[in-house]
């Protein structure tokens, strides 16, 4: 079975090689010719140590043998360095398109995907994994190539000037790829499993980092210690084993290797002392041959032993592959649209949903079956308690979970809209708003070009982060995770951002949530800006912001149970006026 999936994923890269084949037809031409040169060197090298020391011929007679020496020399080095810059530019060119895969599947899937796993194994698949082709597209693949022709190449030179070291040399030859073969079996199966360790070891490492605080506060420290210590010794045991099946592959090339330029140097020395005769045949081999095939025994090799050591490129690719193959693999089917319209050009948005039910990546319902209908320039409040589905029901109008029934935007079914020309008429603040690792204008406009200085500052002003972003300056640097500003601070920044993007439909999930009281009643007041005359959807347990809504949705275990104002669900004996006893705000 595993021997099925191994020629797949072998297909598979090599139909991915063909987007750099000018690159690797490069490669192998200048490695070719590379190789060429180093003949032509090896035979003016062994002309001049005849004619040194055979023909006693002066030094100063052999100028300008020397001088082309050193020319060659020179046009081999160059030829090299080619095929070393060329095979860099394959690898990174279909590394660039496979990881660009990756980043559009990612796209395709959706936030809600996403956090299904941990962000170190992301890490692992779009970094290490990726990185861990280069090898088998950049020097795998030329070299491939190269330890066909550069063994034929000598083989024609050889067999007119001696037949019987050339088939030394064929009958030698095929031991070292089959050696190859048979080792290389056995590290594609270890690769796989150390890329599996790599994953898991990438994700606890990363997960235990952002939970530090509270690992510390209980006290758990030298129990996760101890566990990570686990974690890197598997890793490190698997590692090993990689490398010790690297060495003795390399230990097994280089000993038949050595074995087979020893028979040829023995065979010549021989030969030139006149002391062996083969049957009735007896050829003359002059000191110009002798040298000459002796510099040219180890480049004979040298292809074939450099197939050996980048076999191994190729098993690590294979294990590489087989992840990202997978994920690659993933039905995106009810997420990406084979037809991409464009939403009317209306001023505003409306939203109807019938029997609308939605569902995780695995295919488990987590809403519905549910009917609704969120009116244009309306506020529609969403409530209800933890789980009852009110995150699943956002990410689905954000177009991040698959659903099935009818979900229409403006009259038009969302599976069937361009989700980019959506989004871009959103303006959404979250719960646990992200910034990313930049500058504080770049966090606001997110590389807009067209936003003007008079509309950064009105949002700033509107948003209420104007005190604290001047003290710093639009070009202060945020950390990773926001670690330099508050908690307060990031939400208000993300409010500006959402105000900067100015949508015809905001979609505020706990838009305060972060802030104090003071705080929430102005940026509430500055939203109120923005959002009147636009279609709104808002999760909050705020009674004031509740009171302002037309339409309240209650949702309870992924069921819509109650609609209405708030004065009509208020009087009502349901699940709303319940949660309004809870001192006086609901648990959202």
């Amino acid at each position: 079975m595993y021997k099925k999936k191994q020629r797949f994923l072998n297909k598979w890269l090599e139909k991915k090689s063909k987007l750099s084949k000018r690159y690797i037809t490069l490669s192998i031409t200048l490695g070719t010719m590379s190789s060429i040169f180093l003949l032509i060197q090896s035979a003016f090298l062994a002309f001049i140590l005849h004619q040194l020391i055979i023909e006693k011929v002066d030094k100063l007679e052999l100028s300008s043998y020397f001088f082309a020496l050193a020319i060659i020399v020179f046009f081999r080095a160059i030829c090299t360095w080619g095929k070393e810059v060329a095979s860099f530019h394959c690898g990174k060119k279909i590394r660039t398109h496979i990881r660009q895969l990756v980043l559009d599947k990612l796209g395709a899937l959706g936030p809600a995907y996403i956090k299904n796993k941990p962000m170190g194994s992301w890490a692992t698949l779009l970094l290490e994994q990726i990185e861990g082709m280069q090898d088998y597209f950049s020097h795998y693949l030329p070299q491939r190539s190269l330890a066909l022709l550069v063994p034929l190449i000598i083989l024609a030179i050889l067999f007119p000037l001696h037949w019987k070291i050339a088939l030394i040399f064929l009958c030698t030859a095929p031991f070292i790829p089959i050696l190859m073969t048979l080792v290389g079996r056995k590290a594609a199966e270890a690769n796989r499993k150390n890329f599996k360790a790599l994953q898991r070891l990438s994700s606890h490492f990363y997960d235990r980092i952002q939970a530090m605080t509270t690992i510390r506060l209980f006290d758990r420290v030298k129990a996760e210690v101890e566990i990570l210590k686990n974690t890197s010794d598997t890793f490190r045991i698997r590692t090993m084993s990689i490398l010790k099946i690297a060495f003795l592959s390399s230990s097994i090339l280089e000993f038949f290797t050595s074995m087979s330029i020893a028979i040829i140097a023995i065979y010549l020395s021989v030969h030139l002392g006149d002391r062996l005769h083969f049957e009735d045949y007896k050829l003359e081999i002059s000191l110009f041959s002798s040298l000459f095939i002796l510099t040219i025994t180890p480049e004979f090799y040298q292809p074939l032993r450099n197939l050996g050591t980048f076999y191994h490129a190729k098993q690590q690719a294979i294990g590489s592959a087989e992840s990202i193959v997978k994920f690659l693999g993933k039905d995106t089917k009810n997420k990406v649209r084979l037809a991409k319209l464009d939403l009317p050009s209306l001023p505003t948005i409306q939203i109807e949903a019938s029997d609308f039910k939605i569902y995780n990546s695995k295919g488990a319902k987590l809403v519905g079956p549910i009917s609704f209908n969120i009116r244009n320039n309306e506020i529609t409040a969403l409530v209800g308690p933890s789980g009852s589905g009110k995150s699943s029901l956002i990410n689905a109008i954000l177009g991040f979970l698959p659903y099935k029934g009818s979900l229409k935007i403006n009259g038009v079914e969302l599976r069937d809209i361009d989700y980019a020309c959506w989004h871009k008429q959103i303006s959404w603040v979250g719960q646990n708003p992200l910034l990313l690792h930049a500058t504080i204008r770049e966090n606001l406009t997110l590389n807009n070009g067209n936003t003007s200085d008079v509309t950064l500052k009105e949002a700033l002003k509107d948003s209420f982060s104007s005190e604290f972003v001047y003290k710093h300056g639009l070009n202060y640097q945020i950390s990773d995770r926001s670690g330099r500003l508050s908690v307060g601070q990031v939400q208000r920044l993300a409010i500006a951002r959402a105000m900067l993007q100015n949508g015809c439909f905001w979609l505020l999930d706990e838009p305060t949530a972060s802030l104090d009281a003071n705080s929430e009643k102005l940026v509430m007041k500055g939203l109120k800006k923005y959002t009147d005359n636009k279609t709104s959807l808002i999760i909050t347990h705020q009674v004031a912001a509740l009171e302002n809504a037309q339409q309240i949705l209650v949702m309870h275990a992924g069921k819509l149970v109650e609609r209405g104002n708030f004065v009509t669900l208020s009087k009502q004996s349901g699940l709303f006026s319940r949660m309004l006893l809870n001192e006086g705000h609901l648990d959202a």
